[in-house]
């Protein structure tokens, strides 16, 4: 719609700024329909690929159980409604270049000097002057107070506004901040409005950098870590995520597109050898897949120096770290680094992972889901106390 507004526009404007007509009618019809077509195989094929795959993804068979149980099997009958859309796009961007060209060679065959025309409203005819009879007062009073209701009707006091357009923007900044502070300060200053859980812990020092590569990487771009509650969903992935998962995560991860399986409930599912060997190539480890390689995360150095820097960002937004753990975060992301390379050395024998980015990433969403399934932390106190020395 607004690719063909400014088709419309370019052509109408062309021929009136170069002052010369345009070069060729024929291949404007020509751009018109080739765009026409495209857009429409762009879009229906993307209306028959989401039909397509939200019915493969809540398909349930008699027993009640997924149709299509592996997200890849979604990812493979949709790809033909891809390539129909690369169709349509190249007519669409053909069409742009042959307007490109349309108006070039209009450009081309403009005058040597253009005409400069001078526009001019006529004048005004004179009108005779209207004799009124003097009003009463009442007559006064009811002129007046039309006056003013005329004056309210034409908004004449908002356009004394709109001419002092600094004050203006200043007071509506100024609405616009005390409204949204009214809104958004109770959330932070009142506790019970925050949902916890209180298996839900933050990520360890290692988990953090993962979760940055993770960002950096763009992972959220194809994957979310948000499970409606629908059966198929609960299914396909687990329990339904809680708001109380996502008090740590700074920004949250939900996602809002799914080219590949939500990831909320990844951890524990796949081992760290299955991780490596899809980063490397994601066909070997789910064949059909059209995710791209990442082998640059075998490859690039860890950066833990800025983990303490990191952690205490977090602590600023409510993360409770202490300060022993930010003290020795270094030292704790490199254990944990130095066991899930352990795991990959003994699974695959590809040695030397534990100062790579991919350790990170592996840690990261081996962690996703687990908190939820996790018991509750004991709670302290003299009950705890006693339970503990009647054991002894």
């Amino acid at each position: 719609w607004n690719g063909f507004i400014t088709f419309g526009m370019i052509y109408w404007l062309a021929p009136r700024l170069f002052q010369t007509k345009l070069f060729s009618q024929k291949l404007a019809e020509s751009h018109f329909w080739l765009a026409t077509v495209g857009i429409l195989l762009y879009v229906l094929s993307m209306y028959v690929a989401a039909i397509t795959e939200g019915g493969m993804l809540r398909g349930l068979d008699e027993s009640g159980q997924l149709k299509y149980a592996a997200f890849i099997e979604t990812v493979t009958a949709v790809i033909p409604m891809y390539w129909i859309r690369v169709i349509g796009g190249a007519m669409f961007l053909t069409g742009g270049l042959m307007m490109a060209y349309n108006v070039a060679r209009t450009w081309m065959a403009r005058p040597a000097a253009y005409d400069e025309p001078v526009y001019e409203a006529p004048a005004l005819a004179a009108r005779p002057p209207v004799s009124t009879p003097a009003p009463s007062r009442i007559h006064g009073h009811v002129v007046e107070w039309a006056r003013q209701a005329d004056a309210l009707a034409e908004m004449r006091w908002h356009r004394r506004w709109e001419r002092l357009p600094v004050r203006f923007t200043v007071y509506t900044l100024l609405a616009v901040v005390v409204a949204s502070l009214f809104e958004i300060i109770p959330t932070f200053v009142i506790q019970s409005n925050v949902p916890t859980i209180a298996s839900v812990k933050p990520y360890t020092p290692l988990e953090l950098a993962g979760r940055d590569i993770y960002i950096a990487e763009g992972c959220y771009n194809c994957h979310s870590q948000m499970i409606r509650p629908i059966l198929a969903e609960t299914i396909r992935y687990g329990e339904y995520s809680k708001a109380g998962e996502f008090v740590y995560d700074h920004p949250f991860q939900w996602g809002s597109r799914r080219l590949g399986p939500d990831l909320a409930r990844i951890g524990g599912y796949r081992g760290a050898d299955w991780h490596i060997l899809h980063f490397q190539d994601p066909r070997q480890a789910s064949p059909g897949s059209i995710m791209p390689r990442y082998p640059w995360l075998l490859e690039n150095k860890l950066d833990l120096a800025s983990l303490p820097r990191k952690m205490r960002v977090m602590t600023q937004f409510g993360v409770p770290y202490s300060e022993e753990e930010v003290a020795n975060c270094v030292a704790m992301a490199e254990r944990q680094a130095n066991e899930i390379s352990a795991l990959i050395k003994e699974a695959t024998e590809i040695t030397g992972m534990e100062d790579r980015e991919v350790v990170a990433l592996i840690a990261y969403l081996d962690r996703l889901g687990r908190d939820l399934t996790a018991p509750p932390p004991a709670a302290e106190g003299p009950a705890t106390t006693m339970a503990t020395e009647g054991t002894k």
